[in-house]
């Protein structure tokens, strides 16, 4: 399996289209195209000023909470915009922890205040997997479109795929038999995740970032595929944990 980096891509405007911009620099005859969901952002206009997000008494609230338990200013129009891009709040301090739209589990609802192009707010694509599809047949292979979040339990973030089309999400090992010859019962591998992890590794991060990226070679082998990515609440028993944890 390689991975390579597009190069020499523009910083991306609203109603740039991507594909084309991607085609004109990278053969993508096959292969995996790996979009940080920055530049689709960008390119569907999903920049927003705080002024767009005036404050109202919940937000006002989180935003004193954590002032408070900080000691840090913290700008309450912020708290209005992660709870209008969120459909659940699973946890208000220290940080926000925060249900998307289309059912991501992430901090301050994936809201990113670094590469906005000028703008104080760079929000996530509304429906990254409807991106994905767009660009997936605009360019005739599969597309994932990555974010970079952290992880309970470990330091730092990594890649990680939010939207994807053009190929099954995870690779379904569950039948198949392990070195002993035991049947494995549980063991579904996510591989858009991995891919947009592997991907996160070549892009690198800051002003020297690359946005995209194809990862040629790989095969998804003969295991079924599922399109499950994000975990159901009533097998979610962090999410479950956490809701319970809140009402106390």
């Amino acid at each position: 399996m390689r991975l390579q980096p597009v190069s020499g891509l523009p910083e991306i405007r609203p109603g740039d289209d991507l594909a084309s911009l991607v085609a004109e620099r990278i053969d993508l005859d096959s292969g995996v195209l790996c979009l940080a969901s920055t530049v689709v952002s960008k390119a569907e206009g999903r920049t927003a000023d705080l002024g767009e997000f005036p404050a109202g008494p919940r937000a006002r609230e989180i935003a004193a909470g954590l002032e408070e338990l900080t000691g840090e200013e913290k700008d309450p129009r912020f708290a209005q915009a992660v709870l209008e891009e969120s459909t659940e709040l699973l946890i208000e301090a220290p940080f926000l922890l925060t249900e998307t739209r289309f059912g991501h589990v992430c901090v301050n609802a994936g809201i990113d205040r670094s590469n906005t192009g000028g703008d104080d707010l760079l929000l996530l694509p509304k429906h990254p997997s409807e991106s994905a599809a767009r660009l997936s047949e605009a360019l005739s292979v599969p597309v994932i479109v990555t974010d970079t979040c952290g992880r309970p339990f470990r330091h730092g973030q990594r890649g990680v795929a939010i939207g994807w089309a053009g190929m099954p999400a995870s690779r379904d090992w569950r039948g198949e038999r392990d070195r002993d010859g035991r049947e494995l019962g549980v063991t579904v591998e996510n591989v858009i995740d991995e891919l947009a992890a592997a991907a996160n590794l070549v892009a690198g991060e800051g002003d020297g970032g690359v946005p995209a990226v194809v990862v040629e070679g790989f095969e998804f082998g003969r295991m079924g595929g599922s399109n499950e990515h994000f975990r159901a609440v009533e097998d979610d028993y962090v999410r479950q944990a956490l809701r319970g944890w809140s009402r106390e």
